[in-house]
């Protein structure tokens, strides 16, 4: 399963939860950024959606295709959810794609051999504008992508 596949699959999971969408809140968010990176050996970093609209309640550590995964969940105040998946890739660097299932998408990209996908529920340019944004937070090159 691709990694967009494993993220559509998370959100499609956890998403939806009304009392337990995370693992561990954001309520102290250094600690949830430091307990991910350590699970998944190296620095992560969680970019801030807030001028889309979207707070930071927490994340979890999910099983990716080459060891752990990190899952970051995002909420509007609506309760609309988006979900930031991370995990180790083969790829060195890859251009982002857009899985398409039902009303869900899930735009996915590597950088560094780190995969993130993005999913949510949303209009698809919208959700691409984010994504190539939250490619920008851990090092990508969103240049091309726009």
């Amino acid at each position: 399963m691709t990694i967009a596949g494993q993220a559509d699959l998370a959100y499609v999971v956890y998403a939806p939860e009304r009392r337990h969408p995370v693992e561990v809140t954001a309520a102290r968010e250094g600690a949830i950024v430091d307990w991910l990176s350590q699970r998944l050996n190296r620095p992560l970093s969680v970019p801030s959606l807030r001028e889309y609209g979207y707070a930071l309640p927490g994340g979890r550590r999910l099983p990716g295709a080459a060891g752990p995964a990190a899952q970051f969940m995002y909420e509007d105040g609506a309760g609309a959810r988006l979900a930031l998946y991370v995990s180790p890739a083969s790829q060195r660097e890859t251009a982002i794609h857009v899985l398409r299932e039902g009303d869900r998408r899930t735009f996915s990209w590597a950088n560094d051999h780190m995969g993130c996908a993005l999913s949510g529920r949303m209009a698809e340019g919208q959700l691409r504008k984010i994504a190539v944004d939250v490619c920008s937070e851990p090092g990508g090159h969103p240049e091309p992508w726009r």
